[in-house]
């Protein structure tokens, strides 16, 4: 089957998507938090683009690599700055603008703004001054990774996003200690300058068995994508510098088997003998603190054994 479009049909299609968007609703006085390329220029959505188009500012976490992108799709909305750095002052100038009616919109370097990159406190400020927010979805890192990576399924969907590791050895032992007992894949961003280090730590904290994604430069020309045992992945990356450059996705998959069941089991004792006199809340506090497990991790588990244990009274009630 031949996959060559004419570029006549494809600008007729083309002008007929951004019709259509012109059409939709795009109300002024509204934050538009939009998802850019995560290194692929093309993967920006007609959506992504209108927006940027009709926005009256942008704010970028960087303006120097978002010109990049702006100028290939001849963009020539003005922009702001908006990091880490100056999230605060940036905020107070986004709601001044949105004040007069404006269109802002809020982008990072690459990727989903607000997730494991600025703008979430500039979302909670615009929100709680009463400003209209819109999502404009699209690439993600950590979406890709989990795609190409088969950690998760539709019988097994649950997956944590970690962020970036630690820097420093030490804290990234005990960071990967509390991640990898939780019972889902988890992924998290690492340098290439540490990776190799990482996995190492992975194999002696999790066990040479656990499977292991490593997603690197996606969307780029040099995409990989490996899944190996912990064990193998000092030996892999040692056998081609190029596969420590780049930008990194780790996923740690769930233990498989006893590993997991045990883990599992040994929790779900633990937080229901808690639960007989804590509530469910207090149950995942105070055991978050302790263990240094994620609360909200605990306290889904929690809530289900709760419900599990008012469920079985039930039907013990209903049987006297």
């Amino acid at each position: 089957m031949s996959m060559t479009i004419e570029s006549g049909q494809f600008d007729a299609r083309w002008q007929r998507v951004l019709h259509d968007l012109s059409s939709q609703d795009w109300p002024a006085g509204c934050l538009y938090v939009v998802a850019t390329p995560i290194g692929n220029l093309a993967d920006l959505s007609p959506r992504a683009l209108f927006a940027l188009q009709k926005a009256d500012l942008i704010a970028a976490e960087d303006t120097r690599s978002s010109r990049v992108l702006l100028n290939a799709w001849g963009i020539e909305t003005p922009m702001i700055a908006a990091h880490r750095h100056n999230e605060a002052q940036a905020a107070a100038t986004l709601l001044r603008h949105l004040a007069q009616g404006e269109r802002v919109a809020l982008i990072s370097d690459a990727g989903a703004p607000a997730v494991s990159d600025p703008g979430g406190r500039i979302v909670s400020e615009v929100r709680a001054a009463g400003h209209a927010v819109r999502v404009i979805p699209g690439p993600s890192a950590v979406i890709a990774a989990l795609m190409g990576s088969g950690a998760t399924s539709d019988q097994n969907p649950a997956f944590v996003f970690a962020g970036f590791a630690p820097q420093k050895s030490v804290a990234r032992q005990t960071w990967l200690k509390t991640w990898c007992a939780v019972p889902a894949a988890i992924l998290f961003f690492e340098s290439p300058h540490r990776v190799r280090s990482t996995v190492i730590d992975i194999a002696a904290i999790a066990g040479n068995e656990r499977a292991v994604t490593v997603a690197r430069e996606l969307t780029k020309r040099f995409e990989q994508i490996a899944t190996m045992p912990a064990g193998q992945l000092a030996d892999w990356f040692a056998q081609d510098s190029q596969r420590s450059m780049g930008e990194f996705v780790l996923i740690v998959h769930e233990a498989a088997g006893k590993e997991a069941a045990a883990l599992g089991q040994e929790a779900e004792q633990i937080v229901a003998a808690m639960l007989r006199s804590y509530s469910v809340k207090d149950t995942a506090r105070l055991l978050a603190a302790f263990s240094g497990l994620p609360r909200d991790v605990l306290y889904a588990k929690a809530l289900v054994l709760k419900r599990q244990g008012e469920e079985a009274q039930e039907g013990e009630a209903r049987d006297e």
